[in-house]
């Protein structure tokens, strides 16, 4: 009786986190690598003056104003919304030099030349925010700050002469105070933690595509060896398109990529129903689905920004912070089954309806990539 209503109570609590996994998806974006894409340029001038840049989907920055809207105005009308916003918009930013916030001159809206709205949101053209100001006389130091955003972001500083450096900052936090006149980039030390950091946070919680795949491998078997054999091979396959790709010599585009990745996630799901057993060219599958997540990451690596003067450093710890993120993924997985992996219910019970569920939103994504990236 205790065995019987165990079971009841597994298959109860995978139905009911099956359900909520596939509606989650299904009210997600299409683009599981897809990020905010905010980007800030701030650019001091030798007379003085500064400029600050704040570049962003503009339908996504419309949406931070009106967050309850069922549907997105005409682009005409939504650019002419965000033109009276503009003084709304200062709120949300802090320019401060040598520890004092300093209010900015002017503060335009400036919508994107373009306009595809097929594009998935954050992917398109962006609108841009720019403001201006003085420097403060005899003013050193300069932070800044930006709250309306939802997620880690560039900020690139130019200083009137010299290289631009980069920095990452969360939404509403102070940056650093910077030498107006020394500006620094980061040492090798920042962006090692830097990029680790942003490579966990692209498995745990942005990296959906990647935690189901690595999921679905788990769910076959239940030796944790040929696991860890087949991440090993996903492992070096997307570490080598993540650097072949970021270094230029060979890419495919993400309207390619993207699908595949998609069609990857539901081929693994859909092994996973059909066989019990894991056959030795899975490996050689594996790798090859490995190659197309590598390119997956190249995209947004692109996107997020890479130091010039420490480029491999910043690939190496952006690829062990995914490789930490896909081991934690694991670690969640296996505390999850602790006590039933090995009972002679557990394929009925969990392989088979989370497999399911997999495929099924692998197939969605392969179809709404194809149609939409």
């Amino acid at each position: 009786m205790p065995q019987l209503l165990l079971l009841r109570f597994h298959t109860i609590a995978a139905t009911c986190i099956v359900s909520t996994l596939v509606f989650g998806v299904l009210i997600s974006p299409v683009r599981a690598h897809e990020s905010e894409n905010t980007h800030v340029l701030i650019t001091f001038m030798l007379d003085e003056e500064y400029q600050v840049d704040v570049l962003n989907d503009a339908d996504w920055m419309w949406l931070q104003f009106f967050p309850a809207a069922a549907t997105l105005p005409t682009i005409e009308e939504r650019n002419r919304q965000l033109t009276g916003l503009v003084s709304r918009f200062t709120d949300s930013i802090t320019v401060a030099f040598d520890g004092v916030a300093s209010p900015v001159d002017t503060i335009t809206y400036v919508p994107p030349i373009e306009n595809d709205r097929t594009a998935p949101m954050g992917l398109t053209e962006p609108g841009l925010i720019r403001l201006t100001g003085t420097v403060p006389d005899g003013a050193r130091t300069f932070q800044f700050a930006y709250a309306l955003v939802i997620d880690r972001f560039p900020l690139t500083i130019s200083p009137p002469t010299g290289e631009p450096v980069t920095r990452w900052l969360m939404s509403g936090e102070l940056s650093e105070e910077f030498e107006i006149q020394m500006l620094q980039p980061m040492t090798r030390l920042q962006v090692s933690q830097q990029y680790l950091q942003l490579g966990f946070t692209h498995i745990l919680p942005r990296g959906l595509d990647h935690i189901l795949f690595i999921i679905g491998l788990f769910l076959l078997s239940t030796k944790f060896k040929p696991l860890l054999l087949q991440v090993t091979a996903f492992t070096i396959a997307h570490t080598i398109t993540l650097a072949l790709t970021i270094y230029g010599v060979f890419s495919l585009a993400p309207s390619v990529v993207e699908p595949l990745i998609a069609l990857s996630i539901a081929y693994v799901a859909v092994e996973n129903l059909v066989t019990t057993e894991l056959r030795s060219w899975r490996f050689a599958l594996v790798f090859a689905f490995g190659l197309l997540h590598g390119m997956g990451f190249a995209d947004i690596l692109t996107n997020l920004g890479l130091p010039r003067a420490e480029l491999l450093t910043a690939l190496l710890t952006f690829n062990l912070g995914v490789e930490t993120g896909q081991l934690a993924v694991i670690g969640m997985a296996s505390v999850a089954v602790l006590g039933c992996r090995n009972r002679s219910w557990y394929r009925q019970r969990v392989v088979i309806p989370f497999s399911l569920a997999i495929a099924c939103i692998g197939l969605f994504w392969t179809v709404e990539r194809v149609l939409t990236v």
